[in-house]
This record gives structure tokens, sequence and C-alpha cells, in this order.
């Protein structure tokens, strides 16, 4: 049964196009390297969100949990992933993102292949920033109180594992244990390899740890109550602080109720030349599609635009001076930008 589904991720994506296009040159890569990983992220986890829903959200026994955000005494977790199984049976699953494929050695430590360099480069181990979400998430546990059988307070058994694409590829070393590292078309079979080679479903000291549907329900939604959603501050990350309006800071932390990031009739930078950063500029069609031609220097500057909601590259629609970015996909439709008048900015010749 599914408790909690993803939170809507497309205020952020709208945040950082919206400071790309406002951003020096320099630090429009950096910005635009953090909507590459973000996208990535949210990809892999909607996959694995997909598979997992699949095979558990018709199990009356299995409470799916998905992108929790837990702050308890002062730490915080961002958990990708969480299945509660009748037995209290904790699996906390962190999903990664590793198209080219990953590298494990034997001591442990993980490499993820660069393509473009083509070599590995290290990272931090998903395993021990799991066990970090796991010591949190026990702290949650104690904050909501867990059923009691016979007078005794039962206790949740906590599992680890970090779920790659079904396409990845993964070298696994010989000593090291890598069994919590799995597809994640794998995890139907890994949960149920645990429950019964632990003896979890048929040894009796375990069924007198089986809490009723309605008792692993109300756990789940107790858990559910302490999310706390995350707020963002793209422009001082960046360090655009100055050049982002306020609206645009605040628009940030409140957006998440939206139902759609083109949706929402916010206050955005306008967009700049890439040359000159002036904000005279007007849209135009070339040999390459649309384009923003400078009023100043006349230089030139691409339009790229992609859907906040599933990252789709968007096209553009003209409707006299105005401008609708599209989503093919999702086929939602909303003003771009409105060309100025022509008596406002005299093109340069």
């Amino acid at each position: 049964m599914i408790l909690k589904r993803m939170d809507p991720k497309e205020d952020q994506i709208a945040a950082l196009e919206r400071l790309a296009a406002a951003a020096p040159a320099g630090r429009r890569l950096k910005i635009e390297q953090e909507l590459r990983m973000l996208r990535a992220g949210i990809n892999a986890e909607r996959e694995a969100a997909y598979l997992i829903d699949f095979d558990f959200k018709s199990s009356p026994r299995t409470m799916v949990l998905h992108d929790l955000r837990l702050d308890v005494n002062g730490r915080v977790a961002q958990i990708d992933h969480i299945l509660i199984h009748w037995t209290l049976n904790v699996f906390v699953l962190e999903t990664k993102c590793f198209h080219a494929g990953i590298k494990i050695t034997e001591n442990g430590e993980f490499l993820v292949w660069n393509d473009y360099k083509k070599n590995y480069e290290g990272m931090p181990s998903p395993l021990a920033q799991n066990d970090r979400h796991i010591a949190v998430l026990k702290d949650a546990f104690d904050k909501i109180g867990i059923p009691s059988r016979l007078g005794m307070r039962l206790s949740p058994v906590f599992h680890s594992l970090v779920l790659v694409s079904p396409k990845a590829r993964i070298a696994r070393p010989q000593l090291f244990d890598t069994s919590r590292i799995i597809k994640a078309d794998m995890l139907k079979q890994t949960v149920e390899n645990i429950l019964e080679n632990g003896g979890i479903i048929n040894d009796m000291a375990n069924v007198s740890r089986l809490v009723s549907k309605e008792a692993v329900r109300d756990i789940g939604r107790r858990l559910r109550s302490l999310h706390r959603k995350a707020s963002f501050n793209y422009a001082a990350k960046f360090g655009l602080s100055e050049c982002t309006a306020p609206q645009e800071r605040a628009s940030i932390h409140h957006a998440a109720s939206l139902p759609c990031a083109h949706a929402a009739a916010r206050p955005a930078p306008h967009p700049t030349c890439r040359a000159c950063r002036s904000e005279h500029v007007k849209i135009r069609y070339g040999r390459y599609g649309y384009y923003f031609k400078c009023l100043s220097c006349s230089g030139n500057t691409p339009i790229i635009i992609h859907c906040g909601k599933c990252g789709q590259k968007e096209g553009l629609h003209k409707d006299g001076p105005r401008f609708y970015r599209e989503c093919p996909v999702c086929k939602t439709r909303s003003l771009f930008f409105t060309n100025p008048d022509p008596v406002q900015f005299p093109v340069l010749s």
C-alpha cells in the first residue's frame, strides 16, 4: 500500500532554469550541471518508484513511502523509499543513478565511470549514506512509538539496500559484500529472500512480531506526518543573490504545493544576452529555430528549455508577440516570453 508518493520537483527545475537564463557564463555552467544531476536523480527515483509501486502497491502487508525527509533531534535524512513490512522489517532504499556503470573495490570504495574522461572517479559510499539515514529513521520510530506485544515493546529491524538502474553495469569485487547493491527490478525478490532466509515468516518467534495491517498502516502514517519539505535557495548557492529577485527565492520555498511549475504565474529573471548581459532582447526565428536577438549588441543567444515535470525538451509556439512553451509529453502550455514593442528598443544595424 502506498502511503506517500514522491514530492514534486518541478519548482526546483524551474528555479534553476531561470537562474541559468540570468547567470553569467561561468556560473551558468555550474547551474546547468546542477540541472543535469537533478534531472538524472529524479529520473532514477521515478524509475525505482514505478517498479516499487508495481510490486507492492496492492500489498496490504507492506507500507510504501517515497521521498521522505526527516528532521529529528537536529539530524536530517532525505530517504528515497521506505518499505514497512507487517513483521516490522523496514527496508530503507537509496536510489543511485549510474548510467555508465559503477565499480566497487575490495575495500568497499565506490567508483563511478566518467564517460567523458574515460576513467573511474571516487564517490561517497551510498551504503554509508544509507546507514546515516537509518540512524535518523531509528530516532523517528522512537518518536512515533511502536506497538507492544505481551507488555514488551517491539523493535523494528532495518535493512539497507541501494537501488541502481536495471540497465546499469556493476563491477563487483570478490571479497567485499555487495549484496546490498541491487538492480531496482530485483527488489521484490530480494525482499522475499531476506524474509524467507531469515525465517521471519515461518519461525514462531518472528510470527509473534506480526502486527495487524491496521497497526502497520498507522505506523506508516505517523512516520509520514514527520515529513518536512526541503527549502532551496539556489540563488545563494551559486552566489547570484544580487541578480535574483526576492520573489524568485520565495517561490522556491512555496511552489511545492503547485500542481505544475508552468501553471504558476511566478516572477522570473528576464532573459539576458549571453554576450553583454543586456535584458533588451527579443525572440527571432533562424536556421536552428527560435533564439534571442540582443537589441543592444546584436548578439544571439540560443533558447533551450525543458519541461519542469518530465524533463522533455520543450518547443515554442508563437502567437503574435507572445511565445508559449509547450511540452509534447505532458501537454502543458505556459507563457514564456513577450517580444517588446519595436519602438521600445531600436535594433542596432
